[in-house]
């Protein structure tokens, strides 16, 4: 019973090193190595090759290298009785959550602003410089959550959103079949929702049409949710005061993208958050081996909802 990395994006050496570091009794392999398929029963992959899981014949749990579980999910080939996982942790909602609240506080703050007054030499000293802001939260899993403590620790009012409702201090809590009213109470939307067929498009014309004049769109979730050219009008048209985007359906972005020379738009490389590997191996081979003896990974990809 081993253990098999596949990623076309992804440097596997820094894992590979990880995985026997942390427990030399494992085996482990990358996709070109000498290994016969039929040993494998853990697939941990991100991007992995198409056709991959049609190869491996013992294949009992898929483990992604991150988070997100979209790669996996796209792919038609998942056996039936196989586990999937993710990543969780601080490893991820710390950097996360400072992400979100550094981009909160660039509009807050007005940074934007400032960086073309010192283009133009302009000393604009506003006698109060700080936007009245409410931060709604699409998403109120594990990242949102924590992010929605730290922003109401920092003061700030939060909104959230999500399939259920959430018990965290000072949060307002909406359903999913809330979301009208959700997005008429903030003036800052922060996208932190899973990959699925439900949220593709989400941010598009429709979702803009209903905010408060002005909102500041933030996305760190996936390029998946966000409809380019909407983003472009919604801006254009005073809907949205400003964009901060770290995810894109295409991703690098193009060169010819018109987000690129937008001045209202924010750009970050996909860097909000990125898995710390040495948090990341345990969880897969304690994983690993809970299937090998019969039991479910204790964190279980639902494969209804897609997360």
């Amino acid at each position: 019973m081993a253990i098999l990395i596949d990623s076309v994006s992804k440097n596997l050496n820094p894992w590979l090193k990880a995985f026997k570091s942390y427990d030399d009794q494992v085996e482990v392999y990358c996709y070109d190595d000498a290994v016969a398929l039929e040993k494998i029963t853990t697939a941990v992959v991100w991007n992995h090759r198409p056709g991959l899981f049609k190869q491996l014949p013992n294949l009992k749990l898929i483990a992604s290298l991150g988070a997100g579980v979209d790669h996996i999910m796209n792919d038609p080939d998942i056996p039936p009785q196989v586990s999937i996982t993710r990543i969780i942790g601080d490893g991820l909602s710390g950097p996360m959550s400072n992400f979100c609240i550094g981009a909160i506080l660039h509009h807050q703050r007005q940074f934007d602003k400032y960086l073309i007054d010192k283009s133009t030499k302009t000393w604009d000293q506003e006698p109060n410089p700080e936007r009245e802001i409410n931060v709604g939260i699409m998403g109120l899993g594990a990242l949102g959550a924590d992010l929605a403590e730290k922003l109401n620790y920092l003061g700030f009012n939060v909104f959230g959103l999500s399939q259920s409702r959430k018990k965290i201090a000072h949060v307002v809590s909406y359903l999913n079949a809330e979301l009208d009213l959700f997005l008429s109470k903030i003036n800052i939307l922060v996208v932190m929702l899973p990959a699925t067929e439900s949220t593709r498009a989400i941010l598009s014309k429709k979702l803009f049409d209903k905010l408060k004049k002005g909102t500041y769109l933030i996305n760190v979730a996936r390029g998946h949710h966000q409809v380019n050219g909407d983003i472009i009008d919604a801006l254009e048209n005073g809907q949205l005061s400003g964009a901060f985007l770290d995810v894109f359906p295409e991703e690098p972005l193009p060169k010819q993208s018109s987000l690129w020379d937008h001045p209202k738009i924010m750009i970050t490389p996909h860097i909000a958050v990125v898995t710390k590997i040495n948090e990341a191996v345990p969880q897969i081979i304690a994983s690993h081996k809970r299937v090998r003896i019969g039991k479910l990974p204790e964190i279980l990809v639902d494969r209804i909802k897609g997360y």
